[in-house]
This record gives C-alpha cells, sequence and structure tokens, in this order.
C-alpha cells in the first residue's frame, strides 16, 4: 500500500533540487487555517528546538514524467500551504534588508524564493486546490512580493484567509527583525528550514483513504502526559503497594486538571516554568516547551520521585482553583477577577498565579492583595489583547521574569504588587497606542476582546438591582448574549440604510461600513442579535417580542442608554460614541488604578 515514507526537512521537501511538485486536488476543502493556527505554528517552531517535528502528509504519486514527478496531497494540504504562506512573508520582509545581508544570508533567501518558485520553468512548488480562489489568491500573493507577474485579479483577497495568514507572519517576522536583528531572524528561518515532517506516498486514492482513516481513527498515540505518569509509576514500582497509592494520586491530579489534554499538558509547562529556579538545576532546561517536555520530567522523576508527585499534586490542586474547578477557599473577588483572566485570554499568566498562590502564606500575600494582582493581570491582557504588545512567544518568559523579580525581592513588607506592576506596564503598549487601538476596527481585530470590553463597561454601571449576567450560556454552550452592530455589518447593506447613513450613495455606504461597522462606538450587546439583523435603526431601538418585552437598544442595558434617545444613526454619532467608549476603556483598565 505504501510505496515510499520518509522523514524530510522543510528545506529538502521544497528544495529546488528536488523536482517534485505538490497540489491539491479540488475536492479537497479551502484553506482554513486562522490566526490561531498559524500563530500557535510560529511559536512552536520559535520556542522549540531545530529539528521539531510538525506531522505528516499523505500525497498519491502521479508521475507522467519521471524527472518531474507530481504529488497530488491527500492530507496536510493545510500545513503546506501555510509553510508556502511562511515562506512568502520571510521574502517579503527580508528582501528589503539585503544591503545588509552576509553570503550565508542572500544564499538562505535565493533558496526561500526557489522553494516557493522554480528557477527555470516558473512553476509553483505548491499548488493549492482552485475552490474558494485559493489559488488565484496565492498567485495574488507571489505576484505583490514579486514572485510571479500578471495574475488573474480576485477581488476581496485581502479579506481571504490567505492574505490574512500572510498578514500575520509578516508581522511577527517585523516585530522579530525590528526587536532582535537579521541574526536572530536568520536562526528562526535556519529552525524552519530544519522542521520536519514524513512524507508518506502510496499508489491510488483508495490505498490513500485506508492509510489516513488508519492514522487518524484507529488507536490513540501515547500523549506527553501519559509517558510521564508511565516513567513516574515505572521508578515507583517496587512490587508492593507504592505503585497503586502512586496511580491513585496522578488520577487526582488529572481529576484537578479535567480531561482536555491542553489544559494538562500547559499545566506541566506552566509548573516547570514557575518553579525554574528551584527544577533547573535538575533537568537543565531554561524554559518547558511541548518537545523538552518528557525530557524535563524524566530527569526530576529520576531525581525524586515522591517529592515529584507530593509537590505536583499541590500544584494541580491550586491550579484547580485557578481554573475555578475547586471553588473552595476563593473570596467573591477572587473569584471573579479568575474569571475575568480566563475571559481576556489571560492563560499565559497562570504561572505566574499558580506561583504566587502555592506561596502566599510565605510570601505574606494577604486576600486583597492577590486580587489587586489579578485585576492588574486582567488589564495587562485587554491591553495585550488590543495591541498586539508584547507578542505571544514573550509572554512565557515575561511572567517567570516576573517570578525571579519576586524571588529576588523576598524581604518583610515586599511589595509585590509593585513590583509585578512595573514588569506589566513596562511590557504593555503605551495609552496612546492602546488608544488608538480602541478607536480602530477591533470586533475586526479580536471579536473576543471585544466582547469583554462590552461586558466590563456594562458591569461597571451595574448596581445591585441591576445585575444581569452577560456571560451565561444558551443552547448549544453559546453565550446568549452577543455582540450587534448597529450599523450592519453584511455586504448587502438594506436601502433604509443607505439613505440614513449615506443620504442614499451606496459606494458611500460601503466605504462607511468598511471604515466604521467594526469600531467600538457601532457595537453594543444583545441576546436578540438575530432579530435584528438588517432593521432599520427605529426598529431596532423599539423591537419587542410577542409579548410586548422589549427586545431592542431599550432594553435597560446601559450600553443602549445613548442609543434610545438617537431617532438616526450617522457616521458622527458613531465616531462621538466611539470617542466616549474609549475614554470609558482608558479609565476603566488603567494601571493607575491599583
Amino acid at each position: 500500500m505504501i510505496k515510499d515514507a520518509r522523514s524530510y526537512s522543510i528545506r529538502a521537501l521544497f528544495s529546488e533540487n528536488d523536482n517534485a511538485t505538490f497540489y491539491v486536488p479540488k475536492y479537497q476543502r479551502e484553506y482554513a487555517w486562522g490566526a490561531k493556527q498559524c500563530e500557535a505554528l510560529f511559536d512552536d517552531i520559535f520556542e522549540n528546538e531545530s529539528g521539531y517535528f510538525i506531522g505528516s502528509i499523505i500525497c498519491i504519486s502521479q508521475v507522467g514524467d519521471a524527472l518531474n514527478p507530481k504529488l497530488e496531497v491527500i492530507d496536510g494540504q493545510q500545513r503546506m500551504m501555510t509553510m508556502s504562506i511562511l515562506f512568502s512573508a520571510l521574502y517579503a520582509c527580508l528582501k528589503d534588508h539585503r544591503e545588509d545581508f552576509d553570503d550565508d544570508m542572500q544564499f538562505t533567501l535565493t533558496n526561500i524564493k526557489r522553494s516557493l518558485v522554480s528557477r527555470t520553468s516558473k512553476n509553483l512548488k505548491f499548488v493549492p486546490q482552485i475552490q474558494s480562489n485559493n489559488l488565484n489568491d496565492y498567485k495574488m500573493l507571489l505576484e505583490s512580493i514579486g514572485l510571479m507577474s500578471h495574475q488573474v485579479v480576485a477581488p476581496y483577497a485581502g479579506n481571504r484567509k490567505i492574505f490574512k495568514a500572510f498578514k500575520i507572519f509578516k508581522d511577527q517576522i517585523q516585530q522579530l527583525v525590528d526587536s532582535e536583528g537579521l541574526d536572530k531572524t536568520f536562526g528562526f528561518v535556519d529552525k524552519l528550514l530544519n522542521t520536519y515532517i514524513v512524507k508518506i506516498e502510496v499508489g491510488s486514492h483508495s490505498a490513500a483513504y485506508t492509510l489516513f482513516e488508519s492514522l487518524n481513527n484507529r488507536g490513540i498515540p501515547l500523549t506527553a502526559i501519559d509517558l510521564i505518569k508511565n516513567k513516574l509509576l515505572s521508578k515507583i514500582d517496587d512490587g508492593g503497594d507504592a505503585v497503586d497509592a502512586s496511580y491513585d494520586e496522578w488520577k487526582n491530579i488529572l481529576q484537578y486538571l479535567g480531561e482536555d489534554y491542553s489544559v494538562q499538558e500547559r499545566f506541566f509547562r506552566q509548573y516547570y516554568n514557575a518553579y525554574k529556579s528551584k527544577l533547573n538545576p535538575i533537568a537543565k532546561v531554561p524554559i518547558a516547551t511541548k518537545s523538552n517536555l518528557i525530557d524535563i520530567y524524566e530527569k526530576i522523576i529520576d531525581h525524586d520521585s515522591d517529592s515529584f508527585l507530593n509537590n505536583i499534586t499541590k500544584a494541580a490542586e491550586v491550579y484547580a482553583k485557578i481554573l475555578l474547578n475547586n471553588e473552595e477557599g476563593l473570596s467573591s473577588g477572587l473569584k471573579q477577577q479568575l474569571k475575568d483572566l480566563s475571559r481576556i485570554q489571560g492563560v499565559p499568566s497562570y504561572l505566574l498565579v499558580l506561583y504566587l498562590m502555592m506561596n502566599k502564606d510565605y510570601l505574606g500575600i494577604e486576600g486583597d492583595t492577590l486580587v489587586t494582582i489579578m485585576r492588574l493581570l486582567v488589564n495587562f491582557f485587554v491591553r495585550r489583547s488590543i495591541t498586539d504588545i508584547p507578542p505571544t512567544r514573550d509572554l512565557t518568559r515575561m511572567f517567570m521574569d516576573c517570578i525571579s523579580d519576586i524571588e529576588a525581592s523576598i524581604a518583610p513588607h515586599s511589595d509585590f504588587v509593585h513590583l509585578i506592576k512595573q514588569r506589566l506596564v513596562s511590557n504593555s503598549s503605551p495609552d496612546d497606542f492602546f488608544r488608538e487601538k480602541l478607536q480602530g476596527p477591533i470586533y475586526d481585530n479580536n471579536r473576543g476582546a471585544t466582547r469583554f470590553i462590552l461586558c466590563s463597561l456594562e458591569e461597571s454601571e451595574m448596581t445591585i438591582d441591576s445585575q444581569k449576567d452577560l456571560w451565561r450560556r444558551g443552547a448549544k454552550n453559546k453565550y446568549a448574549l452577543t455582540i450587534e452592530h448597529i450599523f450592519p455589518q453584511g455586504k448587502n447593506i438594506p436601502n433604509t440604510w443607505v439613505e440614513m447613513i449615506a443620504q442614499g450613495d451606496t459606494s458611500l455606504a460601503v466605504e462607511y461600513r468598511e471604515n466604521y461597522v467594526h469600531t467600538l462606538g457601532n457595537l453594543t450587546i444583545t441576546g436578540y442579535n438575530g432579530t435584528l439583523g438588517n432593521l432599520s435603526f427605529i426598529d431596532k431601538r423599539d423591537r419587542t417580542d410577542k409579548s410586548g418585552k422589549q427586545v431592542g437598544y431599550r432594553n435597560e442595558l446601559n450600553l443602549n442608554t445613548d442609543l434610545c434617545q438617537e431617532t438616526s444613526w450617522t457616521i458622527e454619532k458613531i465616531e462621538q460614541r466611539t470617542e466616549k467608549l474609549v475614554d470609558k476603556v482608558m479609565e476603566l483598565f488603567s494601571f493607575e488604578k491599583d
């Protein structure tokens, strides 16, 4: 069934010297990776050592010309497409620095170029499928960076996945060049080129399907957590009852953490990183990553398996409180801040939170102090979610540095709040940049953070009598209250809105939609998004359900108070409301409050 299966570096797989062309048949799904997957791939390559393994691809060998074989990609096309986009972003960023290159850098840039388009045949090394403009968008992308010419123009390409992924990678690479310089950037390039993938070739579609089903549906591979458990139990096994007791303790750990493997794996990374000063002499690793996790814990277990199990169990019990899997002993204020920290994508700070909660008695941290620190972290992540400063790859190091600051300053009456605040402020964006980003299309840039900000604005105005749970979930575990665009965001702008917003000028209405629809002043929250949709402003404002209950903007939410007084909705009013809400956000999430 399998004709060939070998491990290749990305350098070899995309090499011009290998005349094979990879193409995706049209029946495969279109390119689907978003920001989360692209950023995760970039960070994995950046954080791990050279030789990092990113998975396998399955190809059908369609050899028409033995010297120029065509390989039909059946599984792995998303990774192949993403690698091609990443190469494009590297070429686009680095070519402008040629005057600063040494010979090796110039040689590497040329190879990146030839990994995309052949020097002799001008053929693509990787050919996407044609659906949803994937092939046209990709060719347009290569034309935009100077590697192809006279391509078919695909309207709105910049709004689709390929160009969005390109922008994500380009921004990350440019940030790397600006902050670390060319040498460090080419160090990342070298890691990328030495990333490995297994290419499996089969001779038919039936063979490919059988193999695909086998790889994806049969058996569950051992995870890093399974291997750590096996190492622990084999170390403890003395033929008596100790191994059974240890196994029961291990099950308790996983019960604290929950069933989500990504949470379990993250906990083990964050535990090491939180206690690096104690564990590094044993493991001799500067930072825990996915690729070195097993090696770290093998060494720790070999050093002292009993202490390891005891310490990791205590840490897992505290981590369960951070996850709110166990709320026993938590004050209402601390529970609220932990909820907010989770909602605003503050998970990277859990290593610091774990350290503080594990050592609060030793450090002399009172409950109110812990709440204040959590609030600072929430403010930090609100700002980070809107500005992307600092980059994701710097967060773990930053929180490890916070712990180092604390350990270097432990003394009676140490002001840990000030210490942590200094570190957060120094790594955050300045206020003027935060304000600038808040004034832009924040919904389009980060919907989760936008929802958090809108809910926080509403909650800040609530009284005891007007309390509402803005985070409750309804059918299919989705939020009951969602973000509502006052001026509708759909491509087909209703005539009533064209008249109101642009005095009947459709092209001007489209321009306004592009520039204003996702700004803060045009957003609110509602439990009736589906029923408001494209209604006129007045209908949205005065909408009621069958029983006469107000479900439009007269729904008693403070966010909508100003909307209830309006009889029309214009660009000027969007701008005014944006400035008003931005001022409130700046005050609500200011570091100076704490």
